[in-house]
């Protein structure tokens, strides 16, 4: 894989492949009476598959399906026609438009996440600290189309305040590629294709191949998730699917299953 400084293709050449990106969970849908459809962001992937597991235990008849893909592809899809029921997004902004447009119902949050600063395990620029960033001469980071993105702009535009004008573009100089969600740019510290990259918090607790750097909390960014339910959903036994999922995703067990993958809960 080579690295590059151009941005990533526009949004509309990846809603087909959006589908064969991230996984797409659920068990043989013969088997089951109703199938429900989640498009869900990309950083969500280990917390979902968790609650997928324990959703369809103790609901045998139903069969969830998740695709997983950035939060801006999927809003494209779906306002293109692709069939789902709900739709859990890392930002609020993608969520909110949706309902504007009268296809999905207001959003509700589910959770929040903070950013992180990420290095490879052998950490070839010394980056200790997120004040050691402008040393990463090949630094990787979420487009400016994506929620990644522009949490990692606002926290830029924060950190200059707190470390001195210039830190953000002395930082921003040091970008060598820019991604369409967090698993594509923590990939590239994984390979050795970056010196540091900033993803989500969660997404660096996923992986042994990275060393989490925290940024300092009077920089960082809180990121609210949110779930919203789709108007062009199945009715019946899928409504009710839906309805029961999301109320699952707030209860006890849903809420420890985020809490195991780094998310925050409190004031969801």
């Amino acid at each position: 894989m080579v690295t590059t400084r151009a941005v990533s293709r526009p949004l509309s050449a990846l809603v087909s492949a959006a589908f064969f990106m991230g996984g797409c969970a659920g068990t043989d849908s013969e088997d089951r009476g109703t199938q429900l459809s989640i498009l869900a962001a990309s950083s969500l992937t280990e917390a979902f598959t968790a609650m997928e597991v324990g959703f369809e235990m103790a609901n045998p008849d139903v069969d969830v399906v998740i695709t997983f893909a950035g939060s801006q592809v999927l809003r494209l899809q779906i306002e293109q026609g692709a069939p789902a029921d709900l739709f859990a997004s890392a930002n609020e902004a993608q969520a909110h438009a949706l309902a504007d447009a009268g296809l999905a119902e207001p959003p509700r949050i589910l959770a929040h996440n903070r950013l992180a600063l990420i290095v490879p395990t052998d950490n070839p620029a010394e980056i200790f600290s997120f004040g050691d960033l402008p040393q990463a001469s090949r630094l990787v980071v979420g487009t400016e189309h994506v929620p990644l993105g522009i949490y990692t702009r606002s926290m830029l535009d924060r950190a200059d305040a707190k470390l001195g004008a210039g830190f953000a573009d002395r930082v921003r100089t040091q970008v060598v590629s820019r991604e369409n969600n967090a698993r594509l740019v923590r990939a590239k510290v994984e390979l050795g294709e970056a010196d540091a990259a900033i993803v989500y918090q969660t997404d660096a607790m996923a992986s042994d191949r990275v060393r989490l750097i925290e940024i300092p909390g009077d920089v960082n960014i809180r990121t609210p998730y949110v779930t919203a339910t789709l108007t062009d959903a199945a009715g019946g036994a899928a409504n009710r699917a839906v309805a029961d999922f999301v109320a699952f995703t707030r209860s006890e067990e849903g809420r420890a299953i985020l809490v195991r993958y780094g998310f925050d809960v409190e004031g969801a």
